[in-house]
């Protein structure tokens, strides 16, 4: 992306964003083409650079506002709950050229769309020279729908002037939503990291679809616009275009199941902002409850239900993939505790969910397993007996035993019950969504194909470097295209409720499933 390799090695995130912002100036940058007014560093949406700016809508000058609205179709839709998934959504779109006047309107049903509410325009600026494309302007647009009411279904459709969901012949374009239950119900969500553009990414949202998700988590490794994941503006292969590629893949699920990512090391992008998440920041309107919304913007909290769910950026503390490592100050670590006291003593919270994108514990010839993770976040995972723990970064599916203490509690067998009171934390790799797959170093075990090993050689990433070890607790190894469900039935109080979790193939094939038990409040 621009800074020389020699260079990049000894650079921060912070330091290779500087550096390319001296090297592309302000001049050359709207020469390229189309600037949001307001924003600083020439037009790219960069965020903090102003609060107002940020907070209302903004209007986009140059060649493209010329272009008649009615000739110009949004895509890439992709649903966020706000901090409050009973009461608040978020709906995101793209439109490929400059649009006037762009909102959305919301309804009970598709022919009352009379709630029309203005949409909040960031515009992301790629010149020349940052990565393999030219120069290249994305808008994105947001809405953020509040006082919704609990457990309805709305309609909505997305547009601006000269394109009017609301018209006749437009209404093939309307999506839906439904709104998180104000009480405990059963619900089913999805999860996997690491999906990309592919006929295999295709694929898992078509099956995705099929479970009827409430949402989707997504463990990080998003579009893989940047193919190198290093954090550094020397990956040449950055194509901000994949993001245009992506978005349309997955709206088919995303345009009606809120998709909630965390972010991984293909996901900082040192062009946009010093942390690397600024091109996030542009296609991503995620609840803002985290510690730190300017360095951490993919860390927040909500509750379906009866389950929290937390998402964590573990690039701040990755030894494997140092870019952005202390990035929080350790701010991150102390709201993961705060947040995990909270919920674990909430009488409308059974069960805690957490995903993120490096792996606590995986055998993978790839990754393996992040010595940072271990020492910052297990820990609290096992003192506020966190029920399941999702990540991806290594691209296959494997699932533990029962871990406590670094070692295995209780065995999980396949269709097994896990008590996390008593038992400790199950921790999958659920990486295996579109891109192309790693390997294992002891054989593949999975239902139907049991093939049980008393230990598996392996490593873990440490601020030394990579360590070996040896572990007992690998239960499952798949290695093809997959995705979890996970099934959440609550239970009137004193009895068990639970989480039935399924490991899916891209065949509609069950690979594992296993079930996590806890005494409802």
């Amino acid at each position: 992306m621009g800074v020389p390799e020699r260079l990049a090695d000894r650079m921060s995130m912070a330091e290779q964003h500087e550096y390319l912002r001296a090297r592309f100036s302000r001049r050359t940058m709207i020469r390229g083409g189309a600037v949001t007014l307001g924003a600083v560093a020439g037009g790219v949406f960069v965020p903090g650079a102003g609060t107002a700016e940020a907070a209302t809508p903004t209007r986009t000058v140059g060649r493209a506002e010329a272009v008649d609205g009615s000739y110009v179709a949004p895509f890439g839709r992709h649903l966020a709950y706000g901090n409050d998934p009973r009461t608040e959504i978020s709906v995101s779109w793209q439109v490929p050229v400059a649009v006037r006047k762009p909102f959305i309107r919301i309804g009970a049903h598709p022919q009352d769309l009379s709630r029309r509410i203005a949409a909040e325009v960031r515009t992301l600026f790629t010149p020349a020279g940052v990565g393999a494309s030219g120069n290249h302007t994305q808008y994105y647009l947001h809405a953020e729908l509040t006082h919704l009411k609990p457990g309805r279904t709305y309609y909505y459709g997305v547009g601006h002037e000269g394109f009017d969901p609301a018209a006749p012949h437009l209404l093939g374009t309307l999506g839906t939503f439904t709104t998180a239950p104000a009480h405990k119900a059963p619900f089913t969500f999805t999860a996997f990291g690491d999906e990309g553009v592919s006929y295999h990414g295709l694929a898992n949202n078509s099956l995705l679809l099929g479970q009827d998700p409430a949402f989707h988590l997504h463990a990080g490794d998003i579009a893989y616009a940047d193919p190198a994941g290093q954090g550094k503006t020397a990956d040449t292969g950055f194509d901000s275009r994949i993001w245009d590629q992506f978005l349309a893949q997955t709206e088919s699920v995303a345009k009606s199941v809120p998709w909630m990512p965390a972010y991984g090391n293909h996901d900082m992008e040192a062009w946009y902002s010093p942390g690397g998440y600024g091109g996030e920041e542009a296609r991503w309107n995620l609840p803002d409850n985290g510690p730190d919304k300017k360095n951490l913007p993919g860390v927040y909290s909500f509750v379906y239900g009866n389950t929290a769910v937390i998402s964590l950026d573990a690039n701040d503390i990755s030894f494997e993939i140092p870019a952005n490592l202390g990035i929080s100050g350790g701010t991150q670590t102390k709201w993961l505790e705060r947040q995990l006291k909270k919920y674990r003593a909430s009488a409308d919270v059974d069960f805690i969910v957490v995903f993120f994108h490096h792996c606590a514990y995986c055998t993978s010839t790839a990754h393996a397993s992040e010595g940072g993770v271990r020492q910052e976040w297990v820990p609290l995972f096992e003192k506020y007996t966190v029920d399941l723990v999702i990540n991806g970064h290594n691209h296959q599916y494997e699932r533990t035993d029962v871990i406590k203490a670094g070692a295995v509690a209780k065995k999980l067998p396949i269709g097994g019950t896990a008590y996390p009171e008593k038992d400790g934390v199950v921790y999958v790799t659920a990486g295996a969504a579109g891109r192309s797959l790693y390997a294992f170093t002891a054989p593949l075990s999975y239902e139907g194909h049991e093939n049980e090993v008393e230990s598996v050689a392996s490593f873990i990433n440490t601020k030394d470097g990579k360590v070996d070890e040896t572990v007992a607790w690998s239960r499952v190894r798949y290695l093809d295209y997959s995705f979890l469900r996970v099934d959440v039935k609550p239970a009137p109080k004193g009895r068990y409720a639970t989480l039935t979790v399924r490991g899916i193939a891209e065949s509609g094939e069950r690979v594992d499933h296993f079930t996590v038990a806890r005494r409802a409040k």
